[in-house]
């Protein structure tokens, strides 16, 4: 009996307990908090934080592999027709993780975006195309950094493309180039998507003056079905023939935007936007918070790449701005800088941000539709910019 007791004592998870698994469900709830209480982006924290909640408590095993009863020198012909038992089939944490670790979901998240993104303001708006572009250069910056760092080609790519704020194509390229890196990068990415209203506001205030956030634009041209239709087509063509490295990303955008605009398709293009986007957000999240494992996430690289990437996003929302004002030098039709920092790809959570400084200046000022121009821009820039870097280091 006492035995029995002793074996049930020990196989406790309080008693197996370590202090780094003790700092991580820590950092989890401070992010179910951020999530819930201040509602920092809550359909991405939650899940992210509750799966690095489930990782990291003790021998719950929800990211254990599969463990085989045979081993290897025991081959039988079942072993080689690929019908051993095992004795644990694994955690589910595990096979939902091989969803991003293999680069499925990220695209069926781009398929989603796509679905219920309006490319008008950027078609009625076209320079806005070089707000989004220019808000990307905090990519190739921090790439530099990370690589003076002592970071490989590789990693420097995959640390770097934090600064298009856009989580999928971070864990997309990562997967690709740097996979025993996907923790740290793509809690960073998503955690500073999240973090987008505290982070941009000062960023942008500092850049800017008021007479600057109180610029009003003049209202955009009207921007017909047919040229709405022709556009994610036309795109698919153009970035495939010159990237075919983000031929997966943009295609499974422009898809997504084709379902929405033909108006033959609302089923799929409903399907899209709802149920399956919320399926793999949840999936998605839950994978990505469960690599965040005390012994892999708590460690000095980690600590690197997220100073990196709040670097990488600043410096993007910051040459989006200065972008901008560097544009009405010689543009007539003024543009409120402000929208220039909506130009990573945070859809629509950056510009909302600048639509709201913008109002804090003039009440009656509203940027978001314009702003939505170069947010939907950086999507498409922080895809091709990944294509850049998976064909210089893929």
């Amino acid at each position: 009996m006492i035995e029995v007791i002793n074996n049930f004592i020990s196989s406790m998870g309080i008693v197996n307990i370590s202090w780094q698994q003790i700092i991580m469900i820590f950092i989890a709830c401070i992010l179910l908090y951020l999530a819930i209480a201040k509602e920092f982006e809550p359909l991405l924290l939650v899940p992210i934080a509750f799966g690095m909640l489930l990782t990291n408590l003790p021998l719950a095993g929800v990211m254990n592999g599969p463990i085989s009863s045979i081993s290897n020198l025991e081959l039988t012909n079942e072993a080689i027709n690929g019908t051993i038992n095992t004795k644990s089939p694994g955690g589910l944490l595990h096979y939902l993780y091989q969803g991003a670790k293999l680069g499925i979901f990220p695209p069926l998240i781009f398929l989603g975006v796509g679905a219920c993104t309006d490319f008008g303001p950027l078609i009625a708006n076209p320079k806005t195309m070089l707000l989004g572009a220019a808000a990307q250069f905090g990519i190739f910056f921090t790439f530099i950094g990370a690589l003076l760092l002592g970071f490989t080609g590789l990693e420097a790519s995959s640390i770097g493309i934090i600064g298009g704020a856009d989580g999928p194509t971070a864990i997309y390229l990562t997967t690709k180039l740097a996979s025993h890196l996907l923790a740290p990068i793509a809690v960073a990415a998503y955690s500073y998507m999240a973090l987008v209203p505290i982070i941009q506001p000062p960023i942008m205030k500092a850049l800017t003056t008021k007479e600057e956030r109180s610029i009003v634009m003049t209202q955009s041209k009207l921007v017909s079905k047919k040229t709405k239709i022709i556009f994610p087509i036309a795109v698919t063509i153009v970035v495939s023939l010159l990237l075919p490295s983000a031929a997966t990303l943009i295609g499974l955008l422009m898809f997504g935007n084709l379902l929405k605009e033909c108006m033959v398709t609302d089923r799929l293009s409903d399907t899209a936007s709802n149920a399956l986007m919320n399926m793999i957000t949840i999936f998605l999240g839950l994978a990505v918070g469960a690599s965040a494992e005390a012994e892999i996430f708590l460690s000095m690289q980690t600590i690197k790449i997220f100073v990196l990437g709040i670097i990488a996003f600043s410096i993007g929302t910051g040459s989006g701005v200065l972008f901008a004002k560097l544009m009405n030098k010689f543009s007539k039709d003024k543009v409120n800088p402000l929208i220039g920092a909506a130009g990573v790809s945070a859809v629509p959570m950056a510009a909302r941000v600048a639509h709201k400084v913008a109002q804090e200046e003039n009440p009656g000022n509203f940027i978001l539709m314009y702003a939505m121009g170069p947010n939907v821009a950086g999507v498409i820039g922080s895809a091709v910019a990944a294509g850049i870097l998976l064909s210089l280091f893929g």
